[in-house]
């Protein structure tokens, strides 16, 4: 059932080619794009834990960990509402490791000028591609309310034409959407993630109803322990967090993570969607280890040819 929903997707597969090849050629010159990746098609987003304290190393433990399985990797901004690392800064370092950074950038935080700057650290650092949101409650001072999601967008297109940005790769912008209907504005992202959810059906639904012109991604995320489960209920709208589960984790710290990890394959196999923005949360060594035989086939290893056969 969930192959025949692929057949009722024909802008898909345009959406996806056009992703991978821009994917391809926007890719900076010290990250390879390896067989394994075009081949396969789909691409895993990992979210990583931006830091809270000035040390890098527990972001790149994870970045190290999640690169057998990941394309790219998201570093949130300021995420439920606590001063991190900037988002841009490590966006960098995930570029250093060899890998393709996304760099969410909110609005909560940001007047113009700030946002301005954002964008010229960004092309300096090779940064290229934004995930726009609107952002949490802050936990310490207020809301700038000067820009929002729509006009960081906007901004971002119009600094193509700036000649201070001459020669330089264009930004590209994504949103995030809730599972309903997506604002005309959104539709016309360079990207979308969809919301998380752990309903396959109501993931497939959902895409099937609706029309956008970019790559689009199904949120995943690991269902860590039944008190997370409640806490995502109450924070996120319409979520749908099946009992089974909450029931299988609170037994079994790894049925969230094997949930997901078949979730993950399932949207793969749907061929409804780009991709999957994957949040691990703090279990990315286990995703690591269960996904990397199903997302990286192993590589037949080279023999050197017997003398008898070398001709």
């Amino acid at each position: 059932m969930v192959r025949e929903r692929a057949d009722r997707f024909p802008g898909k597969a345009m959406t996806s080619t056009g992703a991978s090849l821009r994917a391809t050629t926007s890719r900076s010159t010290a990250v390879a794009v390896t067989d394994s990746d075009s081949r396969r098609g789909f691409e895993v987003i990992c979210e990583v834990e931006p830091p809270t304290r000035p040390d890098l190393t527990r972001v790149r433990h994870q970045i190290g960990v999640l690169s057998q399985v990941a394309d790219s990797f998201l570093i949130p901004d300021n995420h439920i509402g606590r001063a991190t690392v900037s988002s841009v800064a490590v966006a960098h370092e995930v570029q250093a490791m060899g890998s393709r950074p996304i760099a969410c950038l909110n609005s909560r935080d940001r007047n113009l000028l700030g946002f301005r700057r954002d964008l010229l650290t960004a092309a300096a650092y090779g940064v290229d591609r934004f995930l726009y949101v609107y952002g949490d409650k802050p936990s310490a001072g207020g809301r700038t309310s000067e820009l929002t999601v729509q006009a960081m967008i906007e901004e971002t297109r119009a600094v193509a034409e700036d000649p201070v940005f001459t020669g330089l790769a264009p930004f590209r912008a994504g949103v995030t959407c809730g599972l309903r209907a997506v604002p005309t504005w959104k539709a016309t992202a360079d990207f979308v993630f969809a919301q998380v959810s752990y309903s396959l059906e109501s993931q497939l639904r959902w895409r099937e109803s609706v029309q956008v012109s970019g790559p689009v991604y199904a949120g995943v995320m690991v269902l860590a322990s039944a008190a997370m489960a409640r806490n995502l209920a109450g924070t996120i709208p319409d979520i749908d967090i099946p009992e089974d589960l909450v029931t299988a984790v609170e037994c079994d710290r790894n049925a969230g993570v094997e949930a997901a990890c078949q979730q993950v394959l399932a949207i793969r196999d749907s061929g409804a969607f780009d991709g999957v923005h994957l949040v691990p949360v703090s279990r990315y060594r286990q995703v690591a280890a269960l996904l990397e035989t199903e997302l990286r086939p192993p590589q037949k290893s080279w023999r050197p040819k017997s003398p008898s056969t070398a001709n």
